[in-house]
């Protein structure tokens, strides 16, 4: 354990933007624990904790069934395993019943793999889940992490749900965040603590693609495309859009949401035209249709002689 600590504290997840909520590029050593223990192989270049694994970065813990470090040699190094300093590595597998938890976040999938070189998390598996405080993510397929473009992506019946209830899904939702409040030159005791959501990253816009949809209280938007601006809370959706209220549906080109008011308006190209359809209730079709008509009663029939 020590070893393995000893390596990951030089290189892990090195050259990575900080400042996000969960972010595996800075802090000191990190302390591996295992309840199966531990396997070094030397030959193939990588350690594996297995058994309840746990890895642990400043404020980020990694929780699996079995965590593998992939590790290279350094440039002018020995690359041996007693010189520990000479290694470095570029490469952390988690397996079966992964989680990766801040004070505030928490990741959920099968599997997660996180390439030091291009700084990217990419989660696999059923029921994947990404929770923060401004959101919750899910996804079927897959989840991407890109910490140095503050960029998440979430593909298969993917949906993103705020936590004032707005929704908005699709095929692949990609997600931006802003960069940091805190500033960056101000020096941090060293007992300070991690920091909370309103100085790490929000989401800050999020573009659909492939069977968007986006709910508000009374309609639901329905498109091929769409970008949802979060702190404007507004939508636009593009493509085969179609607007639902209720029994109602109008079909257009594009459409403009606002996810605050609930109201969402049609957009006709030039020299087009909405169509659609609308349905009065059942109180207005009432008041509205003709008095039905009087039907005379019949005569009986007249008596024969």
């Amino acid at each position: 354990m020590r070893l393995l600590s000893t390596i990951a504290a030089t290189a892990m997840f090195a050259g990575a933007a900080a400042a996000q909520p969960i972010d595996l590029s800075r802090g000191g050593p990190i302390d591996v624990t295992a309840a199966g223990g531990f396997e070094w192989r030397d030959q193939e270049q990588k350690v594996i904790a297995f058994g309840d694994a746990r890895a642990v970065r400043a404020d980020v813990t990694v929780l699996a069934d079995r965590l593998v470090a992939l590790y290279r040699k350094r440039a002018g190094s020995t690359g041996t395993a007693t010189d520990s300093g000479g290694n470095e590595i570029y490469r952390l597998e988690a397996e079966g019943h992964v989680r990766i938890v801040t004070a505030t976040d928490e990741a959920v999938g099968e599997r997660a793999v996180y390439d030091i070189d291009q700084a990217v998390l990419v989660m696999t598996g059923g029921a994947l889940r990404l929770t923060t405080p401004q959101q919750v993510i899910t996804a079927r397929d897959s989840m991407e992490y890109w910490s140095d473009r503050r960029m998440a992506v979430a593909r298969g019946a993917a949906v993103v749900v705020t936590s004032d209830g707005r929704r908005i899904s699709g095929d692949t939702l990609v997600g931006y965040t802003t960069p940091s409040t805190e500033p960056a030159a101000k020096p941090q005791p060293a007992a300070a603590k991690p920091a909370g959501p309103e100085a790490s990253g929000k989401l800050q816009r999020v573009e659909g693609f492939g069977n968007v949809e986006v709910r508000t209280t009374t309609d639901t938007v329905r498109g091929d495309r769409g970008v949802y601006v979060v702190d404007l809370g507004t939508a636009r959706v593009v493509g085969n859009v179609r607007v639902t209220h209720g029994q109602n549906q109008l079909n257009g080109p594009a459409a403009d949401v606002n996810m605050r008011t609930g109201i969402a308006r049609m957009i006709a190209d030039p020299g087009g035209r909405v169509q659609g359809m609308i349905v009065p209730n059942d109180a207005q079709a009432a008041a509205a249709a003709p008095p039905p008509a009087k039907v005379p009663p019949a005569k009986p029939p007249a008596k024969k002689p």
